[in-house]
Formats: structure tokens, C-alpha cells, sequence
């Protein structure tokens, strides 16, 4: 009896399969490397010549991948030996583009990029990529939350991790958003909740105060204090006083003050006013602020203010220490 093990094939009862003869693994291989050609052609690459011959009969190798570069195509050589006769297809692929979203990116952000590269493309290239800055909206209004991910969103802000993403001619906005949702759960699977858990907090959660961090800080040492300041000031039940939730759900671009009105908003991102986390992430936060929101610092810090350098924070837990500082250098409340 075989013993059935799962995620593998069990051998088949009887005798041994004949072997194939030479002809036949050199038919399969040709009708391989045609799958492949094809593959690559529904990917924007395509073949463009097949050189020399094979008596079919023997062993194949591949060699190594050979590759130039011309301003547009990247040509690869293929070689494949057969009892010393080589057959050479030489492929010719289109150069991919490279779209970059910093971390801290928001979905507007990204569709606005998309666009830019898309406009480049056809002002260096000539080519006009079928990625847009409306189908990329569209595809994240019409996507659900990765696999990877338990738990409710309402959006996908927070879901597309930012990174240097390469695509082609023919690579669509819901392709684009697919790889950045395996990216983010190829990251998001690196974070333990536990701790989070315990204070009660849920993934969706981590995941917006991992995009408040992100928003909040310039300097990659000081996430876990900007962390610990939002998990304290939860737990006392205190406003989060982050500025940064009410640019977003205002759209208050960072370079415009925020209005004496603005902070009256009955805007569910108004976290100056209202008590508990935004609804949703308010950008595209990367591992490191995610991790930050799952492991704050041991800190009993409850204020935290810009230094005159606009890189570093001040941070307290006294709110006297934090007037203090915030009248001698003139910094509004976090």
C-alpha cells in the first residue's frame, strides 16, 4: 500500500514507464520552449529567431542566459546542446518600466504616479502603457483585501505596499495592484500581532496606526515612540492629536496650514477631536512602521512635538514639558 502524504503525487501501480527516445524528448522540449515563447509573448516578449539545428538525438543542456540591451529591447540568447550541435533562439524583450512608490505613499499619490510614468513612456519611448492613473483607481475601488490579510477593510489604503515595481506595454492597473498586494503580504506575514492582541487591537488596527506612524516620522528610530504614543494615549482614552489623519480625510496637502475651521471637522479622521483610531490606514505604510505598530517602545510617552531640525521629535509625558517646549520653539500639538 502507498502511503499517501499531502501535497504529494503517489508512484503509480505497475511496471516502470518506457523511456522516450531521443526524437521524442527533443519534440517535447521544442514544443516546450514554443509554450514558453508564447508565455512570454502574452507578457510583451517575443521571439526573434531560432538559429542552428539538432540531430535529436541525446542529452540537453541549457546554456547560460546571454543579454544585451539596445535603448528600447533587451535581447536574451538561448542556447540548447544536443551531442554537440547547438540550437540558439535569441528573444527580444521590451525593457521594462519601473514605477516607484515611496513608503507613506497614499492610493492618490500612487494613481498620480502611475499616470507620470505612464507619461513618460510615451514621451522617451513611444509606447503607451495600457496602466493608467484612472484603471489604477479603478482597480483598487474594485479589489478586496489580500489573502493574506484576517480581518474587515473598507479600503484598500494601506494595502499596497510600497516598493520599485517593474511592468510592460501590456501590464494592466489590477496586475499592478495584485503584485502589490503579494508584496504587502509577503511583508505583513513577517509582523507578530501577539502584542498587539493583548491590547485588544485588531490587524486592521496595526495597520492604520503602522500608516500614522508612517506619516509622523522621518527618522527610522523614533517609529516604536510614535507607536507607544498612540497605544498610551488609546488606553487613557485621549485624543490621538495627529494632524496627519485630518490632512487626509480633508485633503489639506502638507504644505498648507491647517485652519482654526478645519480642526472643528466633524471629519471621522479628525483625531484631535474625536476620541479612538481613523477608519481607515491614511497611507501605504512599509515593514518598518508595521512592525513599529505591533511592537511599540516601553514608553510612558504621551506628547511628542518636531524638533527645529524637522526630522526629530521632542517627546514627553508630561504635558507641561510639552507646552513648554512647544512655546519656546512654536510647534503645534501632536
Amino acid at each position: 500500500m502507498v502511503e499517501r502524504r499531502p501535497g504529494v503525487i503517489p508512484p503509480r501501480q505497475g511496471p516502470p514507464p518506457r523511456r522516450p527516445s531521443g526524437n521524442q524528448v527533443m519534440r517535447r522540449r521544442v514544443a516546450a520552449l514554443a509554450v514558453l515563447v508564447l508565455a512570454l509573448g502574452g507578457l510583451g516578449w517575443l521571439a526573434v529567431a531560432a538559429i542552428g539545428g539538432g540531430n535529436g538525438n541525446g542529452t540537453n543542456a541549457v546554456a547560460p542566459l546571454v543579454s544585451r540591451t539596445s535603448s528600447t529591447l533587451v535581447y536574451t540568447t538561448v542556447t540548447r546542446s544536443v551531442n554537440g550541435k547547438e540550437t540558439t533562439t535569441v528573444i527580444a524583450m521590451p525593457k521594462p518600466f519601473h514605477v516607484v512608490f515611496p513608503e507613506g505613499f497614499t492610493v492618490r499619490q500612487m494613481a498620480e504616479r502611475v499616470g507620470a510614468v505612464r507619461a513618460i513612456a510615451a514621451k522617451e519611448r513611444h509606447v503607451k502603457p495600457r496602466l493608467s492613473t484612472r484603471t489604477y483607481v479603478a482597480a483598487t475601488r474594485r479589489a478586496t483585501p489580500p489573502p493574506c490579510f484576517r480581518g474587515r477593510a473598507t479600503s484598500m489604503e494601506g494595502f499596497l505596499f510600497p516598493a520599485t515595481y517593474e511592468f510592460f506595454k501590456t501590464t494592466t492597473s489590477a496586475q499592478l495592484v495584485k503584485n502589490q498586494f503579494s508584496a504587502f503580504c509577503d511583508n505583513w506575514q513577517r509582523v507578530d500581532l501577539a502584542y498587539a492582541r493583548q491590547k485588544n487591537l485588531t490587524p486592521y488596527d496595526v495597520l492604520i496606526i503602522a500608516s500614522m506612524v508612517e506619516k509622523e516620522t522621518l527618522s527610522p528610530d523614533e517609529r516604536p515612540l510614535v507607536a507607544a504614543v498612540i497605544y498610551n494615549r488609546l488606553h487613557q482614552h485621549i485624543p490621538l492629536g495627529i494632524d496627519a489623519t485630518l490632512r487626509y480625510g480633508l485633503n489639506i496637502p502638507p504644505t498648507q496650514s491647517i485652519l482654526e475651521s478645519q480642526l472643528q471637522s466633524n471629519s471621522p479622521y479628525n483625531t484631535r477631536k474625536l476620541l479612538g483610531l481613523p477608519p481607515t490606514p491614511i497611507a501605504n505604510p512599509g515593514l518598518a512602521s508595521m512592525q513599529a505598530a505591533a511592537h511599540p517602545a516601553n514608553a510612558d510617552y504621551l506628547y511628542f512635538v518636531r524638533k527645529p531640525d524637522k526630522k526629530h521629535h521632542f517627546f514627553t509625558a508630561s504635558f507641561q514639558a510639552f507646552q513648554q517646549y512647544e512655546a519656546a520653539h512654536g510647534y503645534g500639538q501632536h
